[in-house]
């Protein structure tokens, strides 16, 4: 059983002790919102801008539910998920995903891109930032097709994958956004804070490892290097097709075996995550040119780009009967279409957020509506919310990660203050975020410390206190 199954079966309820980095509910006498966060001695990383975000919304806001699951889940990263230290002169930062002990790329990246917009004027959070991309190089480095990494050599249950495992290995499954990720984390690092010192000889090379691996996944000569497969009783933690996945007819579109539930894909052609490949290549060509002045690199970046996007174009739009011409969430080049969408992000409701499309073009229109509706396989709703959820947890669990991506690109205000009161109504009385609840019982949930989901929740209430602050005071 992989670890984020065994967290769907030891499902928490309200009012059990929090554990492994999250501490016991305490309350001092009269003291009606007792704050979640670790003790400061025992916290793993402090930042001066993100205290200062703290108050400043907390003050923004006065005492209540919301500015206290703000306070509790938006530091939650740094408070316990973080190891800085430095290797060869340089920051080098672990992130573990919380009460899972390994790093994932996706979720390294997703934990701490909210505080990019802070490292202004905290000089220990850019060299934190700094080291995580330092650290997703050498993971890259040390296997393009991996997902999650040891903290160096290691131990892992999935030694035995039949796969190509190394110690570094925590597991190894091959998902687009794996890639995606930390050139995402770069460019919007660089961005923010003009620092091109993360882009040495190091980063280069691991992005022509993306290009590479990006170029095998669209087999057009062959299957490729990988294949994966696990003896498991679940069959989304194994591989169609002998390791391979499903057939593919290869018009420039991009394999992804898994996708970023880490559950196989049906049609390996995963659409979201190949428009965030196209976003994620047009990147890596803008830093080649503008910090190295590589133009081959460039030119070869952006040619990968365009043959995807045009693919995409082609092959990846489908006209569903009840919501016209939409985006699928798979398909195999064969006009073959999975309608659904996954909480998990990139996802078709994410699109925006990630900047692969505009949240007002008419096609991401059409399939949102597809997606936050009952075509959707997997949208829930139930007495105590409504949203996408994910064949990772099963029937009837809504990802509160889909909840805040519904806000995050949100058409109108409606959609983000329903979204931020539906939060604040179900996290169980814990003060966190979790990976999902039952639709009619928030008290049913899963993983108490998902470090991912509390970051994001605070990167909501932040970004909303910012640009219409005025929709707080309505949760």
């Amino acid at each position: 059983m992989s670890d984020r199954r065994r967290f769907i079966k030891n499902t928490m309820v309200a009012g059990a002790a929090l554990s492994a980095g999250l501490p016991a509910f305490s309350a001092a006498a009269g003291e009606q919102w007792p704050s979640r966060r670790p003790a400061p001695r025992v916290r793993r990383f402090r930042s001066k801008a993100v205290e200062e975000a703290i108050k400043e919304v907390e003050s923004f806001l006065g005492k209540n539910e919301l500015s206290w699951l703000f306070a509790n889940c938006f530091p939650n990263t740094l408070d316990t998920t973080v190891s800085l230290t430095e290797k060869d002169g340089k920051p080098d930062t672990f992130v573990i995903t919380g009460d899972i002990n390994a790093m994932w790329l996706r979720d390294s990246t997703a934990q701490v891109w909210p505080y990019i917009s802070l490292t202004a004027g905290d000089p220990g959070l850019r060299d934190l930032i700094a080291g995580v991309i330092n650290r997703q190089v050498r993971c890259i480095h040390i296997d393009p097709y991996a997902n999650a990494f040891n903290d160096g050599p290691g131990q892992s249950e999935w030694m035995s994958d039949l796969t190509d495992m190394k110690p570094e290995l925590h597991e190894r499954k091959w998902e687009i956004d794996s890639l995606c990720y930390p050139v995402r984390l770069a460019h919007g690092y660089w961005k923010a804070t003009g620092d091109t010192s993360v882009f040495d000889a190091g980063w280069m090379s691991a992005m022509r490892l993306v290009i590479k691996t990006f170029r095998e996944q669209q087999r057009k000569e062959d299957r490729g290097p990988y294949h994966f497969q696990r003896v498991t009783g679940w069959q989304t933690d194994t591989v169609a097709g002998g390791g391979y996945g499903n057939p593919v007819n290869p018009v420039g579109l991009i394999v992804s075996i898994f996708r970023p539930s880490d559950d196989a894909t049906i049609w390996p052609f995963l659409v979201p995550s190949n428009y965030f490949a196209v976003m994620s290549l047009r990147q890596i060509a803008e830093i080649a040119t503008t910090v190295y002045g590589d133009v081959k690199m460039a030119a070869d970046a952006t040619s990968l780009a365009d043959e995807v996007d045009a693919a995409l174009a082609g092959y990846a739009r489908a006209v569903h009967p009840e919501h016209g011409e939409i985006i699928p969430y798979e398909t195999d080049g064969y006009y073959n279409y999975n309608f659904m969408d996954d909480a998990n992000v990139p996802s078709l409701l994410s699109m925006p957020y990630l900047g692969t499309i505009d949240r007002n073009d008419p096609l991401y229109r059409r399939t949102r509506s597809f997606v936050l509706g009952r075509s959707n396989p997997y949208y829930f709703s139930g007495i105590a919310g409504h949203g996408v959820g994910s064949p990772h947890t099963g029937i009837n669990r809504i990802w509160p990660i889909s909840i805040t991506m519904r806000a995050l690109t949100a058409i109108s205000d409606y959609d983000i203050v329903s979204s931020l009161r539906m939060l604040k109504n179900t996290h169980a009385g814990t003060g966190f975020m979790h990976e999902s609840f039952m639709k009619d019982d928030p008290t049913k949930y899963t993983r108490k410390w998902f470090a991912w989901a509390n970051t994001l929740f605070g990167e909501l209430v932040l970004e909303t206190f910012r640009t219409r602050p005025e929709l707080l005071k309505e949760i």
